[in-house]
């Protein structure tokens, strides 16, 4: 998931559009109220209308006119990142069909969770006073993305939380049936994606031709699981920590051989391609760095800004104590 701090520098700071004073861009709009933040539904609407429209012969023109160009500015940026064209969505839904059409029952439970989405939001803003509140909007896309930061807003792709107990996943890849979750995990992807949304700094060292290392995607992608846990009150992604908590000094000892380099594709953002394990243990290292650091400290207030705002990543970690915990054992 790329981090909405990025994306405003890169698309300001290289405009010169970033005020010095504030850090933040000129002319775009900053919520600071909680309870301002919209959750906006409207576009599963035009999903299902669509749906219920769309035939063979004409479904491509259907999901082009009715759902995508009638869409709200959630949908288009997700269209444009996540979705990419009517053909992709189509070739999603023909593969899963019973899967997609299971959707619509428990898609109009969204907003049965608008209260717990608020709570978390009031939350993050009582334990990080500078929280910024973006707008929350839910689509249906093509199964490859639960949720997303970006300028224009949260997104979360539906479909990635329509399993339920009695739902054949049989029409499901092998990470598919494991990456679906139910409709009550909507409140805890929301909240990780909003803490993305407060990230600073941990990704600036690409604007100056860098790029960052396994250890710094990491823990982008850990601390919104560990801060998302405490304003939601669960993780996104308890598997990982099923699995991992079992093996903990064995995938820290695996993982710091690799941690300063590039190359995520043994750690972050594998889908179908984890082999013998779940994707992504990654998430889960930068939980436990970020747990370790947020526990040891005194100030707790002062940890989530310490979190939200790393520099230095190979500083964050060695003030974590994180690593220490394995040389002593």
């Amino acid at each position: 998931m790329k981090q909405l701090f990025l994306l405003i520098m890169v698309t300001f700071f290289s405009a010169g559009l970033i005020s010095a004073q504030e850090n933040k861009p000129v002319g775009l709009t900053l919520n600071e109220n909680p309870e301002k933040a919209e959750i906006v539904v409207s576009d599963i609407a035009l999903f299902w209308r669509a749906y219920d429209m769309a035939k063979p012969e004409n479904n491509l023109i259907i999901y082009r006119d009715e759902y995508f160009k009638k869409g709200s500015v959630g949908l288009q940026e997700f269209l444009r990142s996540k979705i990419g064209n009517s053909c992709n969505l189509v070739t999603a839904i023909d593969a899963a069909p019973k899967y997609y059409a299971a959707l619509r029952a428990q898609s109009a439970k969204i907003e049965n969770y608008k209260p717990q989405m608020l709570a978390s939001f009031k939350k993050l803003k009582e334990i990080y006073p500078d929280a910024l509140f973006p707008n929350v909007y839910f689509v249906i896309g093509r199964m490859n993305a639960g949720g997303t930061a970006t300028l224009k807003g949260l997104l979360i792709g539906f479909e990635m939380y329509g399993k339920t107990d009695d739902a054949s996943l049989a029409e499901l890849s092998g990470w598919k049936k494991s990456s679906v979750g139910k409709v009550e995990r909507i409140p805890f992807i929301v909240a990780h994606e909003l803490v993305h949304y407060q990230e600073k700094n941990a990704h600036l060292t690409s604007l100056y031709g860098g790029e960052v290392s396994l250890l710094g995607k990491s823990l982008s992608e850990g601390s919104a699981d560990f801060i998302g846990e405490l304003i939601s009150g669960d993780k996104d992604n308890p598997n990982l920590h099923q699995y991992g908590n079992q093996r903990e000094k064995q995938l820290w000892l695996e993982f710091k051989k690799e941690m300063n380099g590039t190359d995520e594709s043994n750690w972050l953002y594998q889908g179908d391609k984890a082999k013998d394990k779940p994707a992504d243990l990654g998430y889960y290292v930068g939980y436990k760095i970020a747990e370790s650091y947020y526990n040891k400290a005194k100030d707790k207030k002062q940890a989530v800004k310490d979190i939200l705002e790393i520099k230095d990543f190979n500083a964050f970690l060695k003030a974590s104590g994180y690593d220490e915990k394995f040389s002593v054992e």
